[in-house]
């Protein structure tokens, strides 16, 4: 629940105030009895407010307090900030603020306790059971509840379009091996020897020849070797193809339609007349 200045969460802030500066606005008590005005606003994380800064130089030179806005009134016809039940001596206990320090739970407890002491309901009974790490300001609406009783802002809500993305997983993209077959035929030429014998007539056949130069024998024998080639085929494996893959980002324009509600003021006069004013000061 950290809090911050007003002008911290939104230096725009004037115009949700119709330019109108909220800070300077004076506080007064019942009885119309001045004691101080507004030096600051403290607003949560969500920017609501919480606590006004009250300049107490009208009761307490030179001391500022927090006065939650649950016990504040606005009177939008006098332009003025009640501090509900407030007193001297109430403000005279209250830790005094310091622009320069942080406003830590200690500090908003010790804020509280003060309040509490004259608090308008039971809800005071938190201070029993306060932990700071469970406390929220709706347990304790008498100090920051607003409400359209004390708070007379008439709000006006307008619907607009919140455009977000969202990734969701549309499926998946698997990519594998597999094994294909088909028949490879191939040629290969080979060579075989054969032996081929041929008988011819010699030129001189048929002339005798010299006593003593013939030696009839037996087993003899020519021997000539045969070769033949016959085919080696085998199969090798090699890389043909390499695969890369990759994810690429497209983008595109998506178009929605939808219809927007506004709530406008819609005010009946039965025939009075009525000027309309500009006064949001606690929007």
């Amino acid at each position: 629940m950290a809090l911050v200045k007003i002008a911290d969460f939104n230096p725009d802030y004037h115009e949700s105030f119709n330019e109108n500066d909220i800070k300077g606005m004076s506080i007064y008590i019942d009885g119309d009895d001045k004691i101080g005005t507004v030096s600051d606003v403290l607003v949560d994380e969500e920017g609501i407010f919480r606590y006004f800064v009250v300049d107490l130089g009208f009761w307490i030179f030179g001391k500022k307090v927090l006065l939650p806005v649950g016990r504040s009134r606005l009177d939008q016809n006098s332009d003025r900030i009640y501090a509900i039940g407030m007193t001297k001596e109430q403000a005279e206990n209250l830790p005094e603020f310091n622009d320069r320090q942080e406003v830590d739970h200690d500090y908003e407890e010790r804020v509280r306790q003060v309040y509490r002491s004259t608090s308008l309901d039971t809800a005071s009974s938190t201070a029993n059971t306060y932990n700071p790490d469970t406390y929220n300001y709706q347990q304790e609406p008498s100090l920051y509840d607003l409400n359209d009783q004390d708070h007379q802002t008439f709000k006006l809500y307008q619907e607009r379009l919140i455009a977000t993305k969202t990734r969701a997983k549309t499926g998946e993209v698997a990519i594998g091996k597999r094994i294909e077959t088909e028949t490879a035929r191939v040629s290969v030429p080979i060579e075989k020897e054969r032996v081929v014998i041929e008988r011819v007539t010699p030129a001189d056949a048929g002339k005798a020849v010299a006593p003593g130069s013939v030696n009839f024998g037996e087993g003899e024998v020519a021997r000539i070797e045969v070769y033949e080639e016959t085919a080696d085929i085998h199969k090798e494996a090699f890389v043909h193809e390499e695969v890369r893959i990759k994810k690429v980002v497209e983008q595109e324009m998506v178009e929605a339609q939808e219809t927007l509600r506004r709530e406008e003021l819609d005010v009946e006069t039965n025939g009075l007349p009525v000027v309309e004013g500009s006064d949001s000061k606690l929007a």
